[in-house]
């Protein structure tokens, strides 16, 4: 045979099995269900600003613990005695001038609740002349009876014969009022101070020996 016929030939034959062979392959890729890699799809998402945690402080209000200042006690000065006896209701000799806070207590008239008052029947007067036999000089009354409110809640103090001793002692106006009641007209000397409504306010029994 001839070598220049021969060449052509097997070459034609080497590309036809090539081919068949190229084309087995891309069949078997096809039958095996290979697919070509795709992109991978985007997973990751945008960041999330976290939600805020912090609260607002609850204010706390504490009140100041209150501060109790106690009063100043009240010291009321002790009223100058003078040992004198009971008034007299006569026109005796006077040594002094009417004394303008001071007079002889006979009676106490109750008057109507409300009105938180009493009224003393009194009668002013003056120091009269002391006799060489008296322990002091007496009161003498030198003008007319006259009536003086005395405030309920007044300031009362008294001495003997009221209460025991010659000291002088708190007490309430309703026993003052029972004492008089019980010995009218005994005519006890009483030192007394007013307040802004005229009335009598404090009233202080004068020391009798």
């Amino acid at each position: 045979m001839n070598a220049d016929r021969v060449r052509p030939a097997v070459l034609a034959l080497a590309a036809v099995a090539l081919a068949a062979v190229l084309t087995g392959c891309q069949d078997g890729a096809a039958a095996a269900g290979v697919e070509a890699p795709s992109a991978p799809a985007a997973t990751t998402a945008a960041p999330t600003a976290p939600a805020p945690t912090t609260a607002a402080p609850t204010p706390t209000t504490v009140a100041p613990a209150p501060t109790t200042v106690a009063p100043a006690p009240v010291t009321t000065p002790p009223l100058v005695k003078k040992p004198v006896p009971v008034a007299t209701k006569s026109k005796g000799c006077a040594e002094s001038a009417p004394s303008p806070d001071e007079f002889a207590l006979y009676r106490i008239e109750e008057l109507d609740g409300s009105t938180g008052k009493v009224n003393l029947v009194v009668q002013h007067g003056a120091w009269g002349c002391a006799t060489g036999d008296s322990d002091g000089a007496p009161f003498v009354g030198t003008g007319e009876e006259s009536r003086w409110a005395l405030d309920q809640a007044a300031y009362v103090t008294a001495t003997n014969p009221i209460v025991s001793g010659s000291a002088n002692r708190r007490i309430g106006v309703q026993e003052l009022i029972d004492w008089v009641h019980a010995h009218p007209d005994a005519g006890l000397v009483f030192r007394y101070e007013t307040g802004d409504d005229g009335a009598i306010h404090r009233l202080e029994q004068v020391f009798t020996p």
